[in-house]
């Protein structure tokens, strides 16, 4: 299935409910792969903006009440929407009000995928207590801790590190696609999040959407990276390659492994 260009196609809407960090690059990167960015915290909008979308995007950077509300509303409006919501639980498990925030938004919103790093898989998990900071403790995730997860939370888990671990319970996949440079700047995670809502809404399979998704961003980090120098030069770099990114690429480049 040709993903990329259903999306350029389609140019669907995706709502973010989405930190102040990491907002101006979520959007330029949907932009750059064709689709079409809503940013907004109020809960005055979510509603609407639910209801209007293609995908929702819930990243729990920069928490507040406002944003917290604003969630829950987005989330459960697009269950009853047939919306399909992705969530981003950055730092779980670091302080009281985000782990509320989360457990709250686990039990009222059906998502339909989660994207976190190994170190927050491990924590919906139960292997760990707690996150002190948004970056991984982890370099890597054991395939059987992502699955358990996935199967508790009734949905499709990406597992980011090293080697990303993408699975619904049942079907699992391993992919090896990526560069360390990721690593060093800042929202990395945040724009692959965001960029999951486009693949899904426009794939007939949400596990495999997000397959795809996963090693198409890995390889517009190898492919930036033979240009940049540096994260300076890598941000701009990640953008342009995700704007000249097409099917043919992906399927030339991507590494995957079922588990």
């Amino acid at each position: 299935m040709d993903y990329i260009g259903k999306i350029k196609e389609k140019r669907p809407l995706i709502y973010n409910v989405i930190n102040e960090v990491a907002t101006n690059f979520a959007a330029n990167g949907l932009i750059a792969i064709g689709a079409s960015p809503a940013m907004s915290h109020t809960p005055k909008e979510a509603v609407e903006n639910a209801q209007n979308a293609q995908a929702v995007v819930l990243n729990l950077g920069t928490l507040t009440e406002e944003r917290a509300e604003a969630m829950l509303i987005a989330g459960k409006t697009a269950n009853e929407e047939g919306v399909p919501v992705i969530l981003d639980p950055i730092a779980v498990g670091g302080t009281t009000f985000r782990t509320e925030v989360i457990d709250e938004l686990l039990e009222k919103v059906q998502f339909t995928a989660i994207r976190a790093n190994a170190g927050e898989i491990a924590v919906l998990g139960n292997v760990f207590d707690s996150m002190k900071s948004p970056d991984s403790t982890i370099a890597e995730i054991d395939p059987e801790i992502a699955k358990a997860v996935a199967n508790k939370y009734h949905t499709v888990v990406i597992a980011t590190g090293k080697t990303d671990v993408i699975t619904d319970g049942m079907r699992t996949t391993l992919c090896g696609n990526g560069d360390a440079m990721l690593q060093n700047i800042t929202t990395s995670g945040c724009l692959l999040t965001s960029l999951v809502g486009p693949y899904v809404s426009v794939g007939e399979d949400v596990y495999e959407a997000s397959v795809e998704v996963t090693a198409a961003y890995g390889i517009a980090a190898e492919l930036a990276m033979k240009k940049a120098e540096g994260p300076g030069f890598f941000i701009p770099a990640l953008l342009d390659t995700l704007y000249f990114l097409d099917q043919q690429m992906v399927d030339k480049y991507k590494r995957l492994e079922e588990w």
